[in-house]
Parts: C-alpha cells; sequence; structure tokens
C-alpha cells in the first residue's frame, strides 16, 4: 500500500504544480490586462485549490503509513538530528500544509473582492507564495 500511496502523491504533484502555475499564470496575466474575472478564471482557480487539497488528503494518509513514520517512536525528538527524517517527518509535511493553507486563503480572500484586479491579486499573490514553499519541500532527490 506504500509503494501505490507514493506513486499516487508523487504523479499527482505533478499536476499540482501544472495547475497552479497555470492559475498563478492567469491571475497575474489577466490582472495586467486588466481583464474581467470571468468563469474561466474562476474554473482555473477553483482547479489548483481543489488539487492542491487532494494532495493534501494523499500526503497525510501516506504519512500516517510510511516507514518514515515508525520513526517518531525509534527516534522520539532524536529525528531533529536526522536530516533526511527531518525532512520527511516534520520540514516536508509542515511546510506543505502551510502552503495549502496560504492557497485556501487566496482563494477564500478572492471571494470577497469586488473588483477583478483584486480577485487577480489575491489569487496570484497568496497561489505564487504557496507554490514556492511546495517547491522548497519536495524531497527532489528521491521524487519519483
Amino acid at each position: 500500500m506504500y509503494s501505490i500511496l507514493r506513486s499516487i502523491h508523487s504523479y499527482w504533484a505533478f499536476f499540482v504544480l501544472i495547475i497552479l502555475a497555470a492559475a498563478i499564470l492567469n491571475a497575474f496575466i489577466g490582472k495586467s490586462k486588466g481583464r474581467e474575472f470571468s468563469a474561466k478564471d474562476l474554473r482555473i482557480s477553483l482547479f489548483g485549490l481543489i488539487f492542491s487539497h487532494i494532495q493534501l488528503l494523499i500526503g497525510l494518509v501516506l504519512y500516517f503509513v510510511s516507514p518514515w513514520f515508525d520513526q517518531w517512536s525509534a527516534l522520539g525528538m532524536g529525528v531533529m538530528k536526522d536530516a533526511q527524517a527531518r525532512l520527511y517527518l516534520v520540514e516536508h509535511p509542515l511546510t506543505n500544509l502551510i502552503a495549502i493553507v496560504l492557497i485556501t486563503m487566496g482563494w477564500s480572500m478572492h471571494k470577497r473582492q469586488t473588483l477583478s484586479s483584486k480577485k487577480f491579486l489575491r489569487i496570484g499573490l497568496f497561489y505564487t507564495l504557496g507554490l514556492l514553499l511546495l517547491l522548497s519541500r519536495i524531497p527532489w532527490d528521491s521524487w519519483i
């Protein structure tokens, strides 16, 4: 089960990164061109939100079935001394959770705005911050 979840989590990450990049690009282009926030813009941003939340759910299940999770009982807080265990058990999950919170905040804030330029700005800024955090904690050496 672990290997299947790990593969799903890794491949789904490609979708998340692509759709977030598309939503960010769409938001900044929409803002710079002064376009109205349309149904297409809403869908692109919503897909970014949904895909990232699905990735979070897959990641949470993977976290608890992972062999890395056993390191908590074996090492306790000694996990913080092992760089690889710290990455998989603390840094990756916590940073990515914060990234998903930022993406969710961007989505929530854009809904309260009446001006299209502010809608695009909220999506663009918060999705960008979320994407940067996601990219910062991907374990590149073992991804796929």
